[in-house]
């Protein structure tokens, strides 16, 4: 990964690759803040990164350059082509239109246990209350990092840490409404290593599926979602209500049980159907695809 330092910031080209509002609001992360001057503050790994684009740069700047090799790269994907799988995406001339749109998506490598948590809060949720009971985990349970402009940051909670918490705690302080129970009982699987995060990369997608199926709270949509962006199955294809109506209206053609609407993703694309996934949400939620 090529870039330069300038005034303590990391910097990089974008190539038309690499947009922050298209990576950070196309539904995958609630862990960033819009600022005022249009960049956005990102909370991952236990840092607080800020990150901006100007013309064809992409800025990073409250990191350094040990982190930016350790830690960023891997989180953004940079070592990924995406013009290349934007380019094969294409060839099927459907998509094509939503390739252009959200041209600047990256799929994030995204720490597991959070991103269990998050998207279990995330059923049947709406974006902003969820980013806000992340917060309120973070900031009660979590460690703080830093205060960057102005606001304290803190770390997510390790599965121990939020395993202690009562239920009824959890609810009164996060509001995060019948997940509470899910929450918490999904901690202590994870923490008593019923489910062991570090066995499970080594599963296969089928058997991963299964396992993370048997956490409270993780359905097939919210275990697509941690798979996609947080175990890097690219091949896997979450379908919620957009994703349904975008796939009915563009490919399908007609209203279509939801279970089979990740049969046909995988037929249509293949090994880049949650990068395919990632495309279709942004633009059809952008765009109201299919929305009556």
């Amino acid at each position: 990964m090529k870039y330069k330092i300038k005034n303590k910031n990391i910097i990089i080209k974008s190539n038309n690759d690499f947009n922050p509002k298209h990576i950070f609001e196309c539904g995958q992360a609630f862990r960033w803040k819009r600022e005022e001057d249009n960049s956005y503050t990102c909370v991952a790994k236990g840092r607080v990164i800020n990150i901006f684009q100007s013309n064809d740069e992409i800025v990073f700047s409250n990191t350094n350059e040990e982190d930016f090799n350790n830690i960023w790269i891997d989180y953004f994907d940079l070592k990924t082509d995406y013009n290349n799988i934007k380019k094969e995406l294409s060839l099927e001339k459907t998509i094509k239109d939503a390739v252009d749109y959200g041209y600047g998506i990256r799929i994030l490598n995204q720490e597991k246990f959070e991103t269990i948590i998050s998207f279990i809060i995330s059923a049947n949720n709406q974006i902003p209350r969820i980013k806000k009971s992340i917060e309120i985990i973070s900031k009660n349970y979590g460690e703080f990092i830093e205060n960057f402009r102005g606001q304290d940051y803190f770390s997510f909670p390790s599965a121990e840490n939020l395993s202690k918490v009562s239920v009824e705690e959890l609810r009164e302080v996060a509001r995060v409404g019948f997940r509470d129970k899910r929450i918490i009982e999904t901690s202590k699987l994870i923490a008593n290593n019923d489910f062991s995060i570090k066995e499970s990369v080594n599963l296969n997608s089928e058997e991963l599926r299964k396992e993370l199926e048997r956490l409270p709270g993780v359905g097939p949509k919210v275990a697509s979602c941690i798979m996609l962006f947080s175990y890097g199955r690219s091949e896997t294809f979450p379908v919620d209500v957009w994703i349904k109506r975008v796939m009915e209206e563009l490919y399908i053609k007609k209203e279509t049980n939801i279970k089979l609407i990740g049969k046909y993703a995988s037929e249509i694309f293949g090994d880049l159907a949650g990068y395919a996934q990632q495309y279709l949400f942004y633009y059809g939620r952008e765009n109201a695809i299919g929305k009556l």
